[in-house]
Order: structure tokens, then sequence, then C-alpha cells
């Protein structure tokens, strides 16, 4: 399946009035220190608190007709989309997870009467019982980053950023299995060649950067992050997202846990904002000093607010957080 921006434009008309056209903001604290305007795309607003609805509806309103049962591996944001969009269209939805999902995210996605799986320690464990599901049981996969009409989906993001702010001059993305840096390219790209489009990861497990680095899918040991949203692997059959984030995407950078730490503290001292640590890998980016400089406006997408928050307030207070056999250390908020 090959996609184009008419994707993009026919997936927004899809999901008219089953998602939020979120709003994108300035933040001043941000823009003075990149020295341009910088501004935030506010999945957060979505219901299902991340951007992944998008394409969880578009995948799940063009179902196989007769579709009664859909199933996906999810970190959990796009499990709780598929679980929202499904049961609006009245279909199960089973949601295979690892053990590394954070429980409050377990615990949302069955309050919408999703069924859920915990199976082993990675994606790719998730990854092998949705996979079973599908064969066994008939089950209607919808893949959190490889589908077409998924990409396409997030891909709404860029398209109402650029429709928003035409004269954008960089984009950067929280990039994981590449479902949203690769829509996100492809629309902004159509509408603007110029436009630069940087995915930003974290440094540990970052499996499309090791992809593209090796110019081909390949597998990555996953581990705890304070951007959990951005774990787990791309897949090793991958059709759509690799390609896309290998031709569409101008650079990757990668950030620390350490930086990651600091830009959630940025983000809620300096604008009020909760969000996830796989939504202020951008603001880690800049506050670091690991972007090219830009030539224009700036803006990044705050993904989902779908956080731990124990773990968040340990962040906010200036505590060390445990990441499996990782400690980032703690430190107060300071400007």
């Amino acid at each position: 399946m090959s996609l184009s921006l008419a994707d993009v434009f026919a997936a927004q008309k899809t999901i008219a009035g089953q998602v939020v056209r979120t709003p994108l903001i300035p933040s001043p604290f941000l823009s003075e220190r990149a020295g341009v305007p910088f501004l935030l795309k506010m999945e957060t607003m979505q219901p299902t608190g991340a951007f992944k609805l998008r394409g969880a509806t578009n995948a799940i309103l063009n179902a196989p007709a007769g579709t009664k049962a859909v199933t996906c591996c999810s970190t959990g944001n796009h499990g709780r989309g598929v679980a929202h969009a499904a049961r609006r269209q009245g279909i199960n939805a089973t949601i295979c997870m690892s053990s590394l999902v954070p429980q409050n995210k377990v615990d949302r996605i069955r309050a919408l009467g999703a069924d859920v799986r915990i199976v082993g320690t990675s994606q790719d464990d998730a990854m092998a019982e949705c996979l079973r599901l599908c064969d066994t049981d008939g089950f209607v996969d919808i893949s959190p980053f490889d589908d077409g009409y998924v990409i396409s989906g997030q891909g709404t993001v860029g398209l109402e950023m650029l429709q928003e702010q035409p004269d954008l001059n960089m984009l950067l993305v929280p990039l994981s299995g590449g479902g949203l840096a690769g829509g996100v390219a492809l629309a902004a790209k159509a509408i603007n060649p110029d436009i630069r489009v940087i995915g930003i990861s974290m440094d540990r497990g970052a499996a499309m950067d090791a992809s593209i680095k090796a110019g081909r899918p390949v597998e990555v040991t996953e581990v705890a992050s304070l951007a959990d949203s951005l774990g787990g692997g791309i897949g090793l059959e991958n059709k759509l997202s690799f390609d896309l984030c290998r031709t569409l995407l101008d650079e990757i950078v990668l950030v620390s846990e350490g930086e990651i730490y600091q830009a959630l503290q940025t983000l809620y001292f300096e604008d009020s904002h909760i969000a996830e640590g796989a939504s202020v890998v951008g603001i880690a980016a800049l506050l670091a000093d690991k972007l090219p400089l830009p030539n224009g406006p700036v803006a990044t997408i705050i993904t989902g607010r779908n956080v731990d928050m124990a773990q968040f307030t340990d962040v906010i207070t200036g505590r060390p957080i445990q990441l499996g056999d990782t400690i980032v250390e703690g430190k107060s908020y300071d400007a």
C-alpha cells in the first residue's frame, strides 16, 4: 500500500466528529529559548488523552465489513484508542501488552470494556499474542504503527498543524514505531517540501533509529524509560512506517532519561501542562541544544497525558526515579 496526502485528507474527513481538532499553542518560555516561535500541538486534549485515537478510529471505521472483534499490541495509548473507538462502533476489543506497560494505562483500557492480556516483557511478546488471536480466532489486527489507515489517521496531526500555521519551519515528532512520525512527515512534506521533520526518541532502545542505521528493521532490547510510550520494536516485517521514516525524516535525535526528566519539569513549571515522558522528547532536544538552528517557527507534538501520576509527582518534586536497573538522579526545577 502506497500512501499520499490524499489518504491523510480522507482520514481527516473520516474521523471528523470522532476526535478533537486539538489546539496549537505558543510556549513563551520555549520560544525565548529557541529564538523563534515554539508551538505545542496539544494531543493531550483527545478524549483518550493521546493522539493514538486518530489512527485507531480511522482504522476501525475502515475495517472490513462484518468485523466483530479487533485486537492490537500496545504500550498503552494505542490500546486505549482502539478500545474507545471499538466501543463506539459496538465491536469487541482485546488489547495485548507487555508487563512493562504502566498499571494506570492497563486500568484505563479495562475501564473502556476491553479485554486486556499481559504477555511477556516486550512489545514483540505482546505482538505474538495479537497475531495468534488473528490466526486462530478471526480477530482483525489494528497495528499501532504499520497500517495505512493508522498512519493516515496520525498524519492528520501534521495536516492540522500546517493548516493552522503554514510557515512552520521545523516539526519535532516523538518517534517510536513510526506511525506518527511517518504520517506527519508524509503530510508536512507534501504540503511544504522544505519543512524539516525531525524524529526524537530516547537514547536506549530506540528501534526506528537502530533500524534506519542498519538499513533494515532490526530487533532492540526494550528497557524501562520515562518515555515508555516510545518503547518496543518496529516489526521485522515492517511494510510502511520504516520506509516512510527512512525517506522523509530529515534527522533523528536521541535524548537521555535525564534530559526527558528536565523537559517534564520544564513543561509543567513553565507551561502548566501534565504530560507523558514521550510527549516532551522534542522539548528535551531543544533544552539540550541537540537541534539544528531553525529559520522560522518550530512545533512539537505533546502526544499524551496518560502518565503514572506517582512517578510524575516524583519528577516534579525532584526525586530520583528507578527505571529497571537504572536510576535517574532527581533535582529541583531550575529554569
